[in-house]
């Protein structure tokens, strides 16, 4: 296992306190990253934190490169909200997660409302798919292609997209974004598939549903909103990203990880049992060695979106909505730092080619084209 030479030597030095991404690279991961939106960009004490590279090697943009944003009118784009997190992320040092390409959430009207013949909508994600991907070609590690297809039971989520072209719109939108991006890893992306269970079952078909259709799938990237108590055992955990691997992906990382609270606010021993529950991800991670990084959904409480959804529920993330590091902070550090002390010798699922990292254009785009 190849580790960071400059971090291997920081955790040599007596009181230095190396950082996560620092810490991941170290233990033999691509990355440690977060999620970011345009919103928060504007706080000083929040981007002092987040352009840190030595902490957050990746960033992914929460909302700006969805399709009510991209293609808020048929044939008009707009790259507006992307291309500040991708270019913070590019003027930092840091790699992009590009996110999301064919989701049956915040879709603009005319898509999600259309009477579409399966041609008509096949056409609609293909023109879709080369033009954001074309955009951001050379930019992103990866894309997340297809986003959340999945109902908790395992079957098909009701969409624009399955109604009218059912599962054949999943390995479409691969092979689109394959032809408009080579380089880029492409990835299928949803929640509670961490565990083994139906759902997670339904993902590794849809890893040979791809595959079979002759497009290219390369990674599986699990959510992890989790719940502090009710995170699966790392033997699970392990487990599933095995069954991914497996059906044929090269790679799985977990890509929007939090740990919420579902009563407010928490207590010390809650904490505690956070912190447990955010070692037991990093554990697993670190035990598989295609498991390239860990993301967060944002890093601080302040700007979590777990309020907004689930009444009652929050404080899902390492740092308090204060910037101050909680207990889970510690222990993610603790867990990652152990890991490549040691060489990242922990008991561990290997497999023949590890992933290697897309080489990625550093360049800025110019500015967005503007929607009409």
């Amino acid at each position: 296992m190849h580790l960071s030479t400059p971090a291997v030597g920081l955790l040599a030095i007596p009181g230095a306190a190396a950082q996560l991404n620092q810490l991941a690279k170290a233990a033999g991961k691509l990355y440690f990253g977060s999620a970011t939106d345009n919103g928060e960009l504007s706080d000083t004490t929040y981007v002092n934190i987040l352009k840190d590279s030595n902490m957050f090697g990746q960033i992914t943009p929460g909302n700006g490169q969805k399709w009510q944003y991209t293609e808020p009118s048929q044939g008009s784009f707009s790259y507006a909200s992307g291309d500040q997190i991708v270019d913070f992320a590019e003027s930092n040092g840091q790699m992009v997660r590009c996110h999301t390409l064919v989701w049956y959430s915040q879709l603009p009207d005319w898509v999600s409302s259309g009477s579409w013949s399966t041609s008509q909508l096949t056409s609609v994600i293909n023109t879709h798919i080369a033009n954001e991907v074309g955009h951001y070609k050379g930019q992103c590690y990866s894309w997340d292609v297809v986003n959340e297809a999945l109902n908790e039971d395992g079957t098909y989520r009701d969409s624009v997209f399955y109604n009218v072209l059912g599962d054949s719109y999943i390995p479409i939108a691969f092979k689109a974004a394959a032809a408009a991006d080579p380089n880029a890893k492409l990835y299928y992306n949803d929640y509670n598939i961490e565990g083994t269970g139906s759902k997670q079952e339904a993902a590794v078909k849809i890893v040979k549903l791809v595959k079979d259709a002759g497009a290219r799938i390369d990674g599986v990237g699990m959510q992890a909103h989790l719940i502090v108590g009710s995170v699966p055992s790392q033997s699970s955990l392990e487990s599933a990203m095995q069954s991914y691997l497996s059906a044929g992906v090269t790679e799985v990382a977990y890509t929007e990880l939090d740990i919420r609270f579902t009563s407010l606010p928490p207590s010390d021993s809650g904490l505690q049992q956070q912190a447990n529950d955010y070692s037991t991800v990093t554990k697993a991670c670190l035990a598989v060695d295609a498991c390239v990084g860990i993301t967060i959904w944002d890093y601080t409480d302040k700007y979590s979106w777990i309020p907004s959804v689930f009444d009652g529920a929050g404080a899902a993330l390492l740092w308090d909505e204060n910037f101050s590091e909680k207990p889970a902070y510690s222990t993610v550090s603790s867990v990652l730092q152990a890991a490549a002390t040691n060489g990242a010798r922990v008991p561990r699922m290997t497999r023949a080619t590890r992933p290697t990292t897309t080489t990625l254009l550093t360049t800025v785009k110019a500015t967005a084209t503007s929607g009409a």
